[in-house]
């Protein structure tokens, strides 16, 4: 709330949700400035989405998780140019903190931290590989992974997204919080925010459709640490190569 003195200092959420976009612009900022690491991201993370719909194929044919898992695979770790989107979000980073309470535009932040840091990770993971070109296999992938040593980043990736999907999973049941984002459909659209009000529709229908995450958040929760700690532990092919080219 803004004081007679001036507007009242960033909340502590605010200003996590600023930093976590700063990391996203200089990232995009990179990837924009270099089209061969551009071109590299964007192979490197259709292959890794691929990885994402065998792993997790078993749920995708469920009708209960089958948004969810696009949702997952094409808006929040799946190949695409998302610099739109976040400069939209940065835009209206003062109006969130003013509509919003401040649990969540934390976790807000939360999300926009797991995506700079699937983001860096991924920058990193290519400095690593063989080849630049996609033509890698599964077990390239996994000593690029180990020679990379953020363990520690990659379990808080994972815990990131468990974190971002329970908050999800409470705020689709406050109708309040439902009634804001439909009301919000047309002043986006006037102003330029299509593709961050799109996004967050998508992300809002995938939870509410399933009507309960907690199986589906800790599935993910699981496989994903196995296979982490396989790939830690030295496994040359802990999942099958992702089918179809690059």
């Amino acid at each position: 709330m803004a004081s007679v003195f001036g507007p009242a200092a960033p909340t502590p959420a605010a200003l996590a949700l600023e930093q976590a976009l700063e990391r996203a612009r200089v990232f995009h900022a990179e990837r924009a400035s270099n089209p061969i690491l551009g071109g590299a991201l964007e192979r490197l993370a259709e292959w890794q989405s691929r990885r994402l719909a065998e792993t997790y194929a078993d749920l995708a044919s469920d009708s209960r998780y089958a948004e969810a898992i696009a949702f997952f695979r094409e808006d929040l770790y799946g190949p695409g140019d998302y610099s739109r989107r976040d400069a939209d979000l940065s835009r209206i980073v003062p109006a969130l903190t003013r509509v919003l309470p401040d649990a969540v535009v934390a976790t807000v932040a939360r999300a926009m931290e797991l995506n700079a840091l699937s983001h860096e990770l991924d920058r990193d993971l290519i400095r690593h590989l063989p080849r630049a070109d996609g033509l890698f296999g599964v077990d390239d992938y996994c000593r690029a992974f180990r020679r990379m040593g953020r363990d520690a980043d990659r379990r808080r990736q994972i815990a990131l997204i468990v974190e971002v999907g329970r908050s999800l999973d409470r705020y689709v049941r406050q109708p309040m919080i439902r009634g804001a984002l439909t009301m919000m459909r047309g002043p986006a659209r006037v102003a330029g925010l299509g593709d961050l009000q799109a996004f967050l529709e998508r992300g809002f229908s995938a939870f509410r459709r399933m009507d309960g995450a907690a199986t589906f958040l800790a599935t993910i929760h699981q496989r994903e640490t196995a296979l982490l700690d396989a790939i830690m532990a030295g496994a040359s092919a802990p999942f099958t190569d992702p089918a179809g080219p690059i």
